[in-house]
């Protein structure tokens, strides 16, 4: 990144953290957290412990950083090499990421930037400008892929309260200042699960590598009886996927069986597809990640990492930008339009413009604006 762009992001950042401390906290037992940042164009700084929020606060002030993240394990040395630290617990996280979702509509919301000369185009495999064919990817916020990640958080909600005993209350849902949500849950009885058991809770989650058999496919499939759709957990829910309804389900069982067990087993897979809850297994698997800290900036957008009330209504265009609006004149090459603050912006080719600092570094954070 230009130092120009830098500049200005981390005046904004800092301008931020300032202004809005009440948004940032250090998690319950922050001295068995490891906290860790970054800061623009530099690397990783982890295996940091701090115990306070004005410890946090001293952190945020002096170093400045792009992104600060908190691990959900807990440790007797957090401060110390990961083979020394001495792993205590970990609350559960899930990842919900628009992208994994694969919607048709991402093609009109994402550009590409040619790692050749640095133009930024969209629609199309090769960069308009050189012929390169190598880019990389971003993309700007979109309404439906939000909803769309927003309805994972609900199944994920469902699944979590009624199938695995979590109370609503230890549930914790944040926007991930990006594209995603972040899914925490605390004060559970799984903190103890370790990477393979934690591996085998986010199968059940997803619904991957149900057996037919469990849904009520019999060795002599003719006598097979599937589940009712009053059955609790997934047997009721596939089995409402697959009937519909309980007048449905006499006539759909015969035809499902006269079609065959190998035809069932593949039905059950495009079941599993349609309502098993889309979340990323790798995140929910490592005990030793660290994540973005709840209220802090997300360099990937200059949006922050926010708490969702209520998920439903929550609007990260609006709720989730903090930068201020003073003017500053940028060369925007956004291919796309996107939306901040109920304003609209973009698309822009090559172009100068003045507009309100949040855009500007929403742009540049995206790689697609240089301030002029």
């Amino acid at each position: 990144m230009l130092e120009k762009d830098s500049r200005l992001l981390e005046e904004s950042f800092k301008k931020f953290y300032f202004e809005h401390f009440d948004l940032i906290h250090t998690p319950k037992n922050p001295e068995m957290r490891e906290f860790g940042y970054q800061k623009l164009n530099s690397g990783m700084n982890r295996h940091i412990s701090l115990k306070s929020d004005k410890e946090l606060h001293l952190l945020l002030m002096t170093q400045i950083p792009s992104d600060v993240y908190c691990s959900n394990a807990r440790y007797s040395f957090p401060s110390l090499p990961m083979a020394e630290k001495d792993w205590q617990d970990a609350e559960l996280i899930f990842d919900i990421d628009a992208k994994d979702l694969n919607l048709p509509c991402r093609a009109l919301h994402t550009c590409k930037k040619c790692t050749k000369c640095g133009n930024v185009f969209a629609n199309s495999d090769q960069c308009n400008q050189c012929n390169g064919i190598k880019f990389e990817t971003t993309s700007v916020l979109c309404t439906e892929c939000i909803n769309a990640a927003k309805n994972e958080v609900k199944k994920l909600t469902t699944v979590l309260t009624m199938d695995l005993g979590i109370k609503k209350e230890n549930i914790t849902v944040y926007f991930s200042g990006n594209e995603g949500f972040h899914v925490y849950v605390s004060n559970s009885n799984y903190e103890k699960l370790d990477s393979r058991q934690r591996a085998d809770l986010v199968d059940y989650v997803m619904l991957k590598g149900a057996m037919p058999e469990t849904f009520g496919a019999k060795y002599n499939f003719a006598k097979s009886q599937f589940a009712d759709i009053d059955d609790r957990g997934w047997l009721g829910r596939v089995s409402k996927q697959i009937f519909g309804s309980k007048s449905n389900k006499s006539k759909l069982s015969r035809e499902l069986i006269s079609e065959g067990y190998q035809a069932f087993k593949k039905r059950l897979e495009t079941v599993q597809t349609e309502i098993g809850v889309r979340v990323d297994p790798n995140v929910t698997i490592d005990v030793h990640r660290i994540f973005r800290l709840g209220g802090t900036i997300n360099s990937k957008s200059g949006l922050a990492k926010t708490l969702c009330k209520d998920p439903a209504k929550f609007n990260p265009g609006q709720d989730a930008c903090f930068i201020d609006d003073d003017k500053v004149t940028v060369t925007a090459n956004c291919p796309v339009e996107f939306r901040l603050k109920s304003k609209k912006f973009g698309p822009y080719h090559n172009e100068q413009l003045t507009m309100p600092k949040y855009a500007a570094v929403y742009m540049i954070s995206k790689g697609c604006a240089t301030v002029t």
